[in-house]
């Protein structure tokens, strides 16, 4: 199944931005600000102007779509302390391993809706299919990021470590595998992962791109915009 392939290439994206940060490439992590912005300025794009319309057309969608943007607040913001994008550097404040496998925890259901999002795209449309696929794989860097810092922040060792990476992007694979086969999924998966969507490109980067000096993050966020429409003429009309 081609949504199947497409969740693994976007999973494999978490173990990238884990590697930046267990080699210590800071020259990489620099780069991560700017990325950071473009992602959520073409994830927020995708979920309102592609997934959003398509939720919202089906019975119970819209009830779907806030129950997929309250599923991440519960797990990301309640049930996962301390929990935001990007390098964990306060080391010192990082001491329990808990805390690791509750970022872990926060993580899984985010990762597992991910690939339901590329399911549902695929199952709707291909050309929906490959937005979806290319918004959630903007994210995977810095959601490897995050789980990777907090992870050998709070003491963890590194096989730990990349086996949390390695959970987490197989959970993005679970989705995009069971979405077709589970009704409910297939039904309502695209408004549950809008949801998901809108708030991690609403409620998690751009208060991330909030914080940082300069132009490079606001207009990060309108070039992401700008790249979906771009993006949209390329794949053509669905």
């Amino acid at each position: 199944m081609i949504a199947v392939v497409f969740a693994a290439l976007a999973g494999a994206a978490n173990l990238l931005g884990g590697a930046l940060v267990i080699a210590r490439a800071r020259r990489g992590l620099g780069a991560l600000d700017g990325m950071i912005a473009f992602g959520a300025g073409f994830m927020l794009a995708v979920a309102i102007l592609e997934m959003l319309p398509g939720a919202l057309a089906v019975s119970g969608g819209p009830t779907a779509v806030v129950i997929g943007y309250l599923v991440v607040h519960l797990t990301q913001h309640v049930m996962t302390p301390h929990f935001h994008f990007g390098e964990e550097t306060h080391f010192d404040a990082m001491v329990s391993r808990g805390v690791g496998v509750w970022a872990l925890i926060g993580l899984l259901p985010h990762s597992f809706f991910d690939g339901v999002a590329i399911a549902g795209g695929f199952m709707a449309a291909k050309q929906l299919g490959v937005l979806i696929f290319l918004a959630v794989a903007l994210h995977k860097v810095p959601t490897g990021v995050t789980l990777a810092s907090v992870m050998l922040a709070s003491g963890n060792a590194v096989r730990q470590t990349v086996a949390a990476l390695v959970a987490i992007g197989m959970a993005t694979v679970l989705g995009a595998a069971i979405t077709p086969a589970i009704g409910l999924l297939g039904e309502y998966g695209l408004a549950l992962a809008a949801g998901v969507t809108i708030y991690v490109a609403a409620s998690n980067l751009i208060p991330e791109t909030q914080n940082r000096p300069g132009l490079m993050a606001p207009g990060g966020v309108l070039l992401g915009a700008a790249s979906y429409y771009l993006i949209r003429v390329l794949l053509g009309e669905h």
